[in-house]
């Protein structure tokens, strides 16, 4: 069953993309009910983390589901309206609020890897095989698409990976600096609970106003101002009280997001 599940694990929520049966491909409905999915986890007030990953051992996310284009990309009308829900997914991650992480096994190509690039950091498997196989179909990629692999990878390698549609390895993946660890396949899920855990132990208003600042240098974030009023938030919070209570009293900090 082609579907997206979420799932919680104390301050971590997971949001699975599960379409076995074609190495997690994205139907419509999937693209549709992506955003649905990690707005709620965005809204929880127990989640400090996301993960965003793949059902199974063999794949991320193989791409969109293909054998859809004609029934639902059939003429100009249907690909704007394809176009937009697609958009949609790909700002999910970005737009959330806390910080998401991509976890990725095995295959993550086509949309799978423009769905990466929209997460905050990317953690791989050694086996990860990644594509941007635009070419070989013909498609066009939208500018803020193309920029965000430009933000990450450079022009260099983004003209190289988009250009050549070649599969490249997690080595290639951590050499561009699209993902900032590939670990043994079976060392990943412990590697993304490390992470996971480590942000999910700090400040949650601090962990917002970051995202914030960053996303405005980037230009996915269009209104500087509320990265700056996101970090007068952290300066006049709780939490930034309790945090340095804590720091002179050599202990742990207990965050509430406040």
């Amino acid at each position: 069953m082609a579907e997206i599940l979420i799932r919680r694990d104390g301050a971590i929520g997971t949001v699975v993309i599960s379409n076995l049966e074609k190495h997690n491909a994205m139907t419509m409905d999937m693209w549709r009910d992506l955003p649905a999915r990690i707005a709620e986890l965005d809204a929880d007030p127990a989640i400090v983390a996301i993960v965003l990953t793949g059902d199974g051992e063999q794949a991320f996310v193989s791409g969109a589901d293909i054998s859809q284009f004609e029934s639902e990309r059939g003429d100009r009308q249907a690909q704007a309206r394809y176009g937009d829900i697609v958009d949609a997914a790909y700002l999910a991650p970005v737009r959330a609020s806390k910080p998401v992480i991509a976890k990725i096994r095995g295959i993550c190509m086509g949309g799978g890897l423009g769905l990466a690039a929209a997460c905050d950091i990317r953690l791989c498997s050694l086996d990860a095989r990644f594509r941007m196989p635009a070419g070989r179909l013909g498609l066009g990629y939208k500018p803020e698409g193309v920029n965000r692999f430009v933000s990450l990878i450079g022009v260099q390698n983004t003209y190289d990976i988009f250009f050549s549609a070649r599969v490249f390895g997690a080595g290639d993946a951590l050499r561009m600096g699209f993902v900032s660890q590939a670990v043994a396949a079976d060392d990943l899920d412990d590697a993304v609970r490390h992470l996971a855990g480590a942000i999910a132990e700090n400040a949650p208003l601090t962990l917002k106003a970051v995202k914030l600042t960053v996303n405005a240098f980037l230009g996915t974030e269009s209104d500087s101002a509320r990265a700056l009023a996101a970090v007068d938030a952290c300066n006049a919070s709780q939490d930034y009280r309790e945090g340095v209570r804590a720091f002179g009293e050599k202990r742990k900090p207990v965050f509430r997001g406040r």
